[in-house]
């Protein structure tokens, strides 16, 4: 498989109200996300709410996606998990399904040690033979990734990429600095994507792709042609469906906003709950305001 880049959208999960997940409105969001140009899919992120999917569920997801994709573009499925033995057994199932990749997420309850979260991520490359993205979410983890442990993990052969959701901008320019081209850098949501591509970046892997592709495959096109001026104009346009998003539940906003556009998606996952008329309304008007509604 070619070197990962440009556009992955994390994709939803769409679920009835009795649980089963919604492959018909899945393979269509899937399909119509190729159409748009993005790079590839990535089921079982963030807002793919993981954390509330049991494991045929995530199974579904992915096996879902990869039958829509039918090898169009690569498929990183997500992996997670508070146990190391549990997070090797998804990823082995993931590539048997055909994944290209794994997207490797630490699930933390108790605290652990460097050493332990280091081990981790090794156990999940050690146990495929395919690309492993890592991943850190401070915001909702328990155990970060210092620039050490990264450091060591990027002289793993298929640990090639991180998604470092850190908000921090500085520190992606750290590890930049550290991996050189051991390791790949991803922009998260909470970052500026096209300031990620200047410093670097190989592309980002977010939620509001899922509603706002095509402009975001033009940010993509525009940053990787060096079109600055065009990139950053596009990019202050784009940030409004950001700052929706970080205001409002992660997997609640990116639904509602592919409600408004047709995908029949369900409402998140209970104990979460669905955005409140009010705040669809919020979703609508920047989706209108960007020519994505």
């Amino acid at each position: 498989m070619s070197d990962l880049h440009g556009v992955f959208p994390y994709l939803v999960s769409p679920t009835a109200a009795d649980g089963k997940i919604r492959t018909d409105v899945l393979g269509r969001l899937c399909d119509d996300l190729i159409k748009s140009g993005v790079h590839g899919l990535t089921p079982l992120g963030s807002t793919g709410e993981f954390a509330y999917l049991g494991r045929e569920q995530r199974m579904t997801v992915v096996k879902a996606t990869i039958e829509a994709t039918a090898r169009r573009v690569p498929v990183i499925a997500g992996v997670a998990s508070t146990s190391t033995a549990d997070a090797v057994a998804q990823a082995r199932a993931c590539q048997e399904a055909g994944a290209d990749g794994i997207l490797a997420i630490l699930e933390a309850y108790f605290p652990i040690r460097d050493a332990q979260v280091e081990a981790y991520f090794r156990a999940i490359a050690d146990a495929v033979d395919i690309p492993v993205v890592i991943y850190t979410n401070p915001q909702f983890q328990r155990s970060d990734l210092t620039l050490d442990v990264i450091a060591r993990l990027a002289t793993h052969p298929r640990i090639r990429y991180i998604k470092d959701a850190s908000s921090n901008t500085g520190r992606l320019l750290s590890i930049i600095n550290r991996c050189g081209d051991d390791l790949q850098v991803f922009s998260a949501s909470a970052h500026i994507p096209a300031a990620v591509m200047m410093i670097g970046g190989v592309g980002w892997m977010a939620g509001p792709a899922c509603i706002v592709p095509r402009e975001s495959v033009a940010l993509y096109d525009h940053c990787k042609a060096g079109r600055w001026d065009e990139a950053m104009k596009l990019q202050r346009k784009l940030w409004r469906i950001n700052e929706v998003f970080a205001r409002f539940n992660l997997a609640a906003c990116i639904k509602a906003g592919l409600d408004i556009q047709g995908y029949a998606v369900g409402d998140p996952i209970a104990p979460q709950s669905a955005l409140s008329a009010d705040e669809q309304k919020i979703v609508e008007g920047v989706l209108n305001e960007i020519g994505a509604g």
